[in-house]
């Protein structure tokens, strides 16, 4: 059975930190890999990110497999939310080795942040390290292939898509090969979700299915959405962050590879995308479950399809599940359920 999102690659669990109300709206997403680490890897497109241990994952250098992935909010000052996962990873003796005493071991922990500052009213309220122990701790409490919560949670607290709330999003697809090839998504960006025009998703188009709203409510939305954007035009700080896991088994250069085609999966659902002001960053996890066939070298090519495929779709999915917000009377971003009533 699976649950269409990151935790049907068996071993990967996702746990979320949010935080709302009092000036609050943030929290931190924690990715936890299966003991033991798995391979990773990164591609940074956009011209203004904010990360963390993203040099260790180059194939060149000697770190070869994490234990978590930290995704959050607060833009650079949330990335302290890694030192709260790193902690409770040492407190497990899991990291890399660095001495003859078990306990003596350094969690790599990478991390990206999305820009959400004062989005809840208050500049100063921002995740930290209790922020992402909380949220590692949420992910180690979920069972195997649990369903992942999505929407207005986690690192997507605070998300926006241009004048619409944002938020987190996920998905998955199982190939005819048995790979499990999964996405999860911090939708956040400076470019748009959808046609203003006709109503309709961009990255519902990559998906045969498109169902226009009628013309009323594509005026009464293009109304909100004008007012939303003279509400909220500065600044146009954002960001869209993705994690793309697999149980195929894959060298660093090949999740690279798969970090660097998941990219088209945003540029199908956001346009327009990888700007100077986006950090827009994708990271990859390989349990290495499903070892790739030796005489077929390009069979990797069925999995950096799935994973922009699924990137798109999550896209979608953290749209849709998006709750609008209000952070005053006159406040807030409006949700895409609201401004055009229509659901999965």
């Amino acid at each position: 059975m699976t649950v269409d999102a990151l935790t049907d690659v068996a071993g990967v669990r996702v746990g979320h930190a949010t935080r709302v109300g009092g000036g609050w709206l943030t929290g931190t997403t924690v990715v936890l890999a299966p003991e033991g680490g798995a391979v990773a890897a990164v591609d940074v497109r956009g011209g203004g990110p904010g990360t963390k241990e993203t040099d260790a994952l180059d194939p060149r250098n000697v770190v070869q497999r994490v234990e978590a992935v930290v995704l959050t909010g607060g833009s650079a000052y949330g990335l302290d939310a890694a030192s709260g996962v790193m902690a409770w990873l040492e407190e497990r003796g899991r990291g890399v080795s660095v001495g003859p005493d078990p306990a003596h071991v350094v969690p790599v922990v990478p991390a990206a942040c999305v820009f959400d500052l004062g989005r809840g009213g208050d500049f100063r309220a921002r995740p930290d390290a209790a922020t992402g122990r909380a949220a590692v701790e949420a992910a180690a409490a979920t069972g195997p292939g649990a369903p992942v919560p999505q929407g207005c949670v986690g690192a997507g607290t605070g998300a926006v898509l241009g004048p619409m709330k944002g938020g987190v999003g996920s998905a998955s697809v199982v190939l005819d090969s048995g790979v499990t090839v999964a996405a999860l998504v911090v939708a956040n960006a400076v470019g748009s979700a959808l046609d203003p025009e006709t109503g309709v998703l961009y990255g519902e188009l990559f998906q045969g299915r498109v169902e226009y709203p009628e013309d009323r409510v594509r005026d009464a939305a293009r109304r909100r959405l004008a007012e939303s954007a003279a509400r909220n035009a500065p600044p146009p700080l954002n960001t869209t962050l993705a994690v793309v896991a697999t149980d195929a088994e894959l060298t660093k250069a090949q999740a690279q590879k798969l970090a660097g085609t998941a990219h088209d999966g945003i540029a199908r659902a956001v346009r327009p995308v990888h700007l100077l002001n986006d950090g827009d960053t994708v990271f990859t996890l390989a349990t290495g479950a499903h070892p790739l066939p030796a005489d077929r070298p390009l069979a990797l090519n069925d999995i950096l399809a799935a994973g922009a495929d699924m990137v798109t779709r999550a896209i979608v999915r953290a749209v849709r599940a998006a709750e609008s917000v209000k952070t005053g009377a006159d406040e807030g971003w409006p949700s895409y359920t609201e401004l055009y009533g229509v659901r999965e």
